[in-house]
């Protein structure tokens, strides 16, 4: 659907679902779908764990700094909903009419691409930089894996939502093709030629000029008029 209007074809379109889920946006976002589950997924199920076996408190395995944990949750959660709203979008946006409607889907999507991809960058320094400062305890090895699945996942998304603001400024660099919104003057067949100046019969008219509007007979002698004599 490369092309006319931002990316997509005209409006009302059919919609054909291979094609849709072949696309690069839609193979992208179903990817940062998934790496958003990972990792809210990782630290809410097991990046909390006890400080020891005496003690039955959970503390958040990223060096029991609960920020990091909460932080690296609403990312996740921010980026998960984020991937439904726009793949829907994506789905729909073919079937918008208005070129001020999908102007400001592309802009949305670009800077909601562009925010995210700050986001992830923060999380995956933020989560890293904790890890690192971690002691390592029994309780804390029993989650080692799951947070650095979270560390990396939280790098593999900025690529992708960086991958995707880069798309969605292509898809804005586009822009449109106002001949699209303008084909009832032509022709259905697209391989009819563009409509000429019309043309006369093909009889050549054997009056060359046409009497002028106004017309008098001048007479030489008008009555009542006499030629002096000299």
């Amino acid at each position: 659907m490369e092309g006319a209007s931002f990316g997509a074809g005209r409006a009302g379109g059919a919609i054909d679902p291979v094609d849709f889920l072949k696309q690069p946006q839609t193979i992208l976002r179903l990817a940062t779908w998934i790496f958003s589950i990972v990792v809210f997924g990782s630290i809410v199920n097991e990046c909390y764990v006890n400080k020891d076996s005496q003690d039955p408190e959970l503390l958040c395995i990223f060096n029991e700094n609960e920020s990091a944990c909460s932080y690296g949750i609403a990312v996740g959660l921010i980026a998960f909903f984020g991937c439904i709203f726009f793949f829907v979008v994506d789905l729909y946006f073919q079937q918008i009419s208005s070129v001020k409607d999908r102007k400001r889907a592309v802009l949305l999507d670009l800077g909601f691409s562009g925010f995210l991809s700050f986001l992830w960058f923060v999380a995956f320094c933020f989560l890293a930089n904790q890890w690192q400062q971690t002691t390592m305890s029994t309780g804390v090895l029993q989650g080692a894996d799951a947070a650095r699945a979270a560390i990396t996942f939280s790098f593999f998304s900025i690529i992708v939502w960086v991958a995707l603001a880069v798309k969605a400024l292509q898809r804005y660099r586009l822009g449109t093709d106002m001949s699209l919104f303008a084909t009832d003057q032509f022709a259905a067949d697209p391989n009819a030629a563009y409509p000429g100046y019309p043309t006369g019969s093909g009889i050549e008219s054997t009056e060359t000029y046409q009497s002028p509007p106004f017309t008098e007979t001048l007479d030489a002698n008008p009555k009542g008029y006499q030629v002096p004599a000299y």
